[in-house]
């Protein structure tokens, strides 16, 4: 069994951030100025030791490589930003390539949609800051190019001689059938039995791309959420509104926050059929106040013995599906509140949970 977690490149400054949010920026900034909401609130998440890293240092991605392999996560899905040639939080991984010391395998999946303003959270505010151009042959020619580098790495998890590449919203791709098939023809051409593409399945990109993809993935608490933000689209904007108003009441916020319950998400997830090659997703966690403030989504009752029983589960029913990969959402999304990594609160022991749940299926 792969357990192969995402990875969120956003701890370094870039002009562009620099720019938007101001100087220095990185998610770091989100992450030390939130806020508790209600008493008992788990905010702000501090990092053990006070480990605000910087991805510009090797030496962080080696270590992190390292812990990830002694507790048994079998890799790294890196975000990978390219709009029309421009590319984004690209430092960490490039250097990754050059890095040899730093040995976890490792994929990418392109997040291809466009950056606003409601990323960080603003009410209702939609400024687009970088769109998302997906052009044509020339274009996704020099997009696999790019690429390839990556993929020609001994590290590159492949699956039958075929790069894995992850696609975030395959929906909104206009050409999306004759890139595909143009990127197969080119990793024939360098050496490659074709492409693995795997379609991400979120609540935006909720049906697949049957024929396109050679398998699927549920990026939860994403895909799930769907069907949650659909039935309860009324409750929560009346919440959001009613909570501005009475936004100094902090003995009432509890019941104005956005809540959702760990158990129930997961033991819905945990009922889903899966077939051959549609991959399993967990979640570490999930509270997205640390971006989106009084606007956020928090998940209540995670913690790292209930994710160690869903994962163990999750383990168990992906090899009776016949699938070897099984995707943890995330290493290190501080934002999100949903991390892998060690923090002050509970140390070491989503790691160790990790390693509980792979030898509980041995």
């Amino acid at each position: 069994m792969k357990l192969i977690s995402f990875y969120l490149p956003q701890y370094h400054a870039i002009p562009e951030n620099d720019a938007w949010w101001g100087k220095g920026f990185t998610e770091w900034v989100n992450v030390k100025k939130s806020k508790p909401l209600f008493r008992g609130h788990n905010q702000p998440r501090v990092p053990l030791n006070d480990d605000y890293y910087n991805l510009l240092d090797d030496k962080v991605m080696e270590r992190q490589m390292k812990l990830a392999k002694k507790y048994g996560v079998g890799g790294f899905c890196f975000y990978h930003y390219w709009f029309g040639g421009k590319k984004l939080l690209e430092k960490p991984v490039e250097r990754l390539l050059q890095n040899k010391n730093a040995d976890l395998p490792f994929c990418l999946a392109w997040a291809n949609e466009p950056w606003t303003k409601t990323w960080h959270g603003p009410g209702g505010e939609m400024e687009v800051l970088i769109r998302q151009q997906y052009g044509d042959q020339e274009e996704w020619t020099n997009h696999f190019n790019y690429l390839l580098s990556f993929f020609q790495d001994d590290r590159y998890l492949k699956e039958n001689n075929k790069p894995i590449f992850l696609i975030y919203r395959s929906s909104s791709m206009p050409k999306c059938r004759e890139m595909l098939t143009l990127w197969n023809e080119l990793a024939i051409q360098n050496g490659f039995d074709g492409m693995f593409f795997v379609d991400m399945l979120t609540v935006f990109n909720y049906r697949p791309n049957k024929g396109l993809f050679s398998a699927t993935v549920d990026f939860e608490p994403s895909k799930w959420r769907r069907g949650e933000n659909v039935q309860n689209k009324m409750l929560r904007e009346w919440k959001i509104k009613t909570f501005k108003k009475f936004d100094n009441l902090y003995f009432l916020n509890r019941f104005f926050c956005y809540i959702l319950d760990y158990n129930k998400l997961n033991k819905e997830m945990l009922d889903q059929p899966h077939k051959k090659n549609e991959f399993r997703g967990v979640f570490v966690d999930y509270d997205d106040t640390a971006r989106r403030g009084k606007n956020s989504t928090i998940v209540k009752d995670s913690n790292p013995k209930s994710f160690e029983y869903y994962l163990t589960k999750n383990i168990h029913k992906s090899k009776e599906e016949g699938n070897e990969y099984l995707f943890i959402n995330a290493w290190n999304e501080w934002g999100e509140g949903n991390y892998l990594e060690p923090d002050k609160k509970y140390g070491y022991a989503y790691l160790h949970a990790v390693r509980r749940a792979l030898k509980n299926n041995q």
